[in-house]
């Protein structure tokens, strides 16, 4: 097509100059090679047009000589015959066809020269729709080719997507942070447990190891009589070291267990051994808890440098998880007698609150024996106001171990949230709450988690008949066959109260004491289970000969029992004065009984007070009444009592919402990993 319209240039353009060309190379012939390829394409068309104009811009029409007259009459001939060729057109004859000025002037027929002005239009109309049928074919090209390439790219895009799908997953499993996690504990459970913090020390390591992080539990290897037989599987170690406190070396000895893929390590030492429980005997508390205490968190401290469980040691980079105050002097040995020799410099220490009551509180004159240098005593110095002074000549000085954990642990947890905020107010603190709200910014609260597995309706071996929130008839069931055996009237509409836990002034057991007779003139029965203040023991004894048909008290701690009073019993009262979390609340709900609490602590946070207005079946899973007083708490056990006798429907409904909570350990394990990744954000507290 670019030859085409060069040759009708050549022919019709002869008054063009070549300026008007641009840039061109020497002429072949009478037609002008372009020497920039955009005036090959287009040079043509314009040269066309351009010769249109000026022919009509002529007042004289240019004449031909008789010969070429001839020949073009020939020519129009042959052109009406066929207007356009169906073919090429010959550039050989229009390469022959020179029009000469001279020529032109001797031509007097100006008719014949007009005739080839439609001849042009036509042919410039052939080379239009040539060149516009060209134009579709290379847009269309290009159509198909950008079709193409967004195929293409969606193709890529789609791969891209789901190889980046799988290289998140890859890299989320990569980057996994796992942490050597050492727990430091005075029971664990179920090797040793008197409360709730043996059941946790005994679940969350499984739980975290489940996770993937390598864990260690230190606890006391305790031999009384009773829980000898627990530390059968663990085998001695046969490492001995020797820790330096109470005025010499203390040898101790390691036993280890690996169960549930957690390390059990066992500490050791004759003073473990002996009658009674795991804090004291009938005659009170031991003595030497501080002695026994202070050589179990020197051992802990040692244990992960030395002890190579499963071929190799645990090491340095260590998150230690302190419990309570009988594990509060890992924190300050770490800071005081390790770090500066460049020992444990990287490793992190969190305490954990179970209960601020009880602090490891003795005399000043005992800092000596803890193996600690002079100058760390004030982290540890903790001087009693002058009206808790027992005499005129007491300073009121003394040590406080769990407050030296405060002061130095990289991060503080409670076990609930509603306890986190309690403890930083006067009502809560214990007279620690000012060092507390000191330390806010790292202080946290996680509620507890239970042993799904072991309190579980479904399966539990300590319940003679097992029950799910689908199928609920094994519950009434169990609560006739625990009447039965307490030697109670069987009957499926008298509501059965229970209370299990220890007996004393902050489990509320005095606002029990003095509700029951006015509680037992209703239609109710009270099943009480329990060890602690001996008075209310005694009181326990007293109760269930004067009311014999309503009241039975336990004096004692059984556990198959206890599962069988939560599975039996409708309503499970809890007046605690205080509650770092409480299990027991947790252990009713996942059993289908609706507890009945004091709205305090971790009870607040699991307890969600029934609402029957709220939808068809109502919302919450139990009542939580306030404040701590006989008349609130006997509205409350009245209004659960009603409900349950006058609307069954809403009673059902409580039920199957307190066992449809999740409670497991897997969902505070999370909570626990995230506060382990802050703690390890930040620079040890203590360097």
């Amino acid at each position: 097509m670019v030859v085409l319209c060069a040759g009708l240039t050549a022919r019709y353009c002869g008054r063009c100059q070549s300026s008007d060309l641009g840039p061109i190379k020497p002429r072949f012939g009478s037609i002008p090679v372009f020497s920039q390829p955009w005036w090959r394409r287009s040079s043509g068309f314009m040269m066309v047009r351009r010769c249109l104009l000026e022919h009509s811009k002529w007042d004289n029409p240019l004449p031909l000589s008789p010969e070429r007259t001839a020949e073009h009459l020939d020519l129009e001939k042959k052109e009406k015959d066929n207007t356009l060729p169906t073919g090429t057109i010959d550039l050989v004859s229009l390469r022959d066809v020179d029009i000469r000025e001279e020529e032109a002037k001797d031509i007097a027929n100006t008719e014949q020269t007009q005739t080839e002005v439609p001849y042009i239009k036509k042919e410039v109309e052939y080379v239009d729709k040539e060149a516009t049928t060209l134009t579709k074919v290379l847009y269309e090209k290009k159509e198909t080719k950008v079709v193409d390439k967004e195929e293409h790219a969606q193709t890529l895009v789609s791969f891209t997507k789901e190889e980046a799908v799988e290289v998140d997953k890859v890299e989320q499993t990569r980057i996994k942070v796992t942490y050597n996690i050492v727990f430091v504990t005075a029971e664990a459970a179920p090797y040793s447990k008197t409360g709730g913090l043996g059941d946790v020390c005994g679940s969350l390591p499984i739980a975290l190891a489940a996770c993937g992080h390598r864990v260690m539990v230190l606890s006391p290897r305790y031999l009384n009589g009773i829980l000898n037989s627990h530390y059968a599987s663990a085998k001695d170690l046969e490492k001995h070291i020797n820790v330096s406190c109470f005025g010499g070396d203390q040898e101790v000895a390691f036993f280890h267990e690996y169960r549930a893929g957690v390390d059990w390590v066992f500490v050791d030492h004759p003073c473990y051994h002996r009658p009674g429980s795991l804090y004291g005997d009938e005659h009170g508390t031991f003595g030497d808890n501080q002695f026994r205490f202070a050589l179990l968190c020197h051992a802990a401290c040692e244990a992960p440098l030395v002890l190579p469980l499963g071929g190799y040691t645990y090491g340095e980079n260590c998150l230690f998880l302190v419990n309570d105050w009988h594990a509060s002097l890992v924190p300050v040995l770490l800071g005081a007698k390790y770090r500066p020799h460049g020992v444990y410099k990287d490793a992190r220490s969190i305490l954990i609150i179970h209960n601020l009551a009880h602090q490891g509180v003795e005399p000043a004159i005992t800092y000596e024996n803890l193996g600690l240098p002079a100058q760390w005593y004030g982290a540890l110095e903790w001087i009693f106001p002058t009206w808790a002074r027992k005499h005129a000549l007491d300073t009121g000085a003394t040590v406080n171990i769990l407050k030296g954990a405060i002061v130095t642990a990289d991060r503080i947890l409670t076990v609930s949230q509603g306890y986190a905020w309690e403890i930083t107010t006067a009502e809560g603190g214990q007279g620690l709450d000012e060092l507390l709200s000191s330390r806010e910014s790292v202080l946290n609260g996680i509620t507890n988690g239970i042993d799904v597995d072991t309190w579980n309706p479904e399966t539990d071996k300590h319940i003679p008949f097992n029950y799910s929130v689908d199928d609920l008839s094994g519950k009434s069931l169990c609560k006739a066959a625990l009447q039965k055996a307490l030697e109670l009237a069987v009957r499926p509409d008298c509501p059965l109260i229970g209370f299990i836990g220890r007996l004393d002034y902050q489990k509320g057991t005095d606002v029990i004491l003095s509700t029951m007779p006015e509680l037992l003139q209703d239609d109710v029965q009270f099943i009480m289970l329990g060890s602690g203040d001996p008075d209310t023991e005694q009181w326990m004894r007293w109760a269930e000969s004067s009311y014999k048909e309503k009241f039975r008290g336990w004096v004692g701690f059984n556990e198959p029992f206890s599962h069988h009073i939560t599975a039996g019993c409708d309503i499970l009262l809890m007046p605690s004065r205080f509650e770092p979390c409480g299990l027991n609340q947790l252990y009713a709900m996942r059993y289908g009984s609706v507890p009945v609490v004091h709205c305090t602590g971790g009870l607040r946070d699991t307890v969600e007070t029934f609402d029957p207005f709220v939808d068809e079946d109502g919302r919450g899973t139990g009542w939580a009444f306030s404040p701590l007083s006989e008349e609130s708490m006997l509205a409350a056990l009245r209004t659960a009592i009603k409900t349950y006798r006058e609307h069954k429907s809403s009673w059902e409904g409580l039920m199957k919402r307190g066992m449809l909570k999740d409670f497991s350990w897997d969902s505070a394990a999370a909570k626990y990993e995230l506060i382990m990744e802050w703690a390890l954000m930040d620079p040890p507290y203590v360097r």
